[in-house]
């Protein structure tokens, strides 16, 4: 399990509106895609500069699949990160103000703390 990796596809999609649209729309696609081209790239680096070894488990990649923010919480996947995700790709759908952020927030009551680990 890598939480660095949870956490980075969370960071990096969410900072480009057509990677937004494409994990909406096809998720699978989109997470299979991003693991093999994105995954082991150098964070915020242009040069060229890869890894070789960073990978989904098949939990993690199943989670991103089905958009399931609350097992990528019991993952360790940061909270905000999956928040403001989510909200990018989710809020247009709801009819009331806050109304995916409190079904948000609803899904994750039933944790107590300590939280899950969220460090990476």
């Amino acid at each position: 399990m890598s939480r660095y990796l949870l956490n980075k596809f969370l960071y990096t999609v969410d900072r480009d509106p057509d990677l937004v649209e494409r994990y909406r729309e096809e998720p699978r696609e989109m997470v299979t895609w991003w693991e093999a081209e994105r995954a082991n790239a150098v964070l915020n680096c242009h040069t060229g500069e890869a890894s070789t070894w960073l990978r989904f488990t098949d939990e993690e990649r199943a989670a991103l699949i089905t958009h399931d923010h609350v097992k990528l919480f019991e993952l360790g996947a940061h909270p905000f990160l999956t928040l403001t995700l989510f909200i990018a790709m989710f809020e247009r759908d709801s009819t009331e103000p806050l109304e995916y952020q409190k079904s948000y927030g609803a899904r994750l009551a039933h944790f107590s703390m300590p939280y899950p680990d969220i460090a990476t």
